[in-house]
């Protein structure tokens, strides 16, 4: 059973469980979700992101950031951009996720 005050009040007035879980619960639950899925995108660049810059990761002949970076480790002196364009667009995409995680949090409190 549920506690919350207006699931009470909706279940004192007759509603079913069906309209109180559509109507009162998943409209609670969505905020959190999408948060929590924002913020799970931007671990998983993350981890993709690294694992592939160890090697671990996706298969060289594939694009990946990663990738992208530790083909550009020799490359550091003589073209720099190389390496810093990969970086920047992990960092922003990481930083746009995060941004809109606390947008949906700040939006559903």
């Amino acid at each position: 059973t549920f506690s919350r005050d207006h699931v009470r009040a909706a279940r004192a007035l007759g509603a079913g469980e069906a309209r109180i879980l559509r109507r009162h619960v998943l409209p609670a639950l969505l905020p959190p979700v999408a948060v929590a899925t924002a913020l799970a995108v931007a671990g998983a660049i993350l981890a993709e992101s690294t694992l592939s810059f160890l090697g671990l990761g996706i298969s060289p002949p594939a694009p990946s950031w990663g990738n992208m970076l530790a083909n550009a480790q020799e490359l550091v002196f003589s073209a720099p951009w190389a390496a810093v364009w990969p970086g920047l667009a992990i960092m922003a995409t990481v930083a746009a996720c995060t941004l809109v995680a606390d947008g949906l949090r700040r939006r559903g409190s």
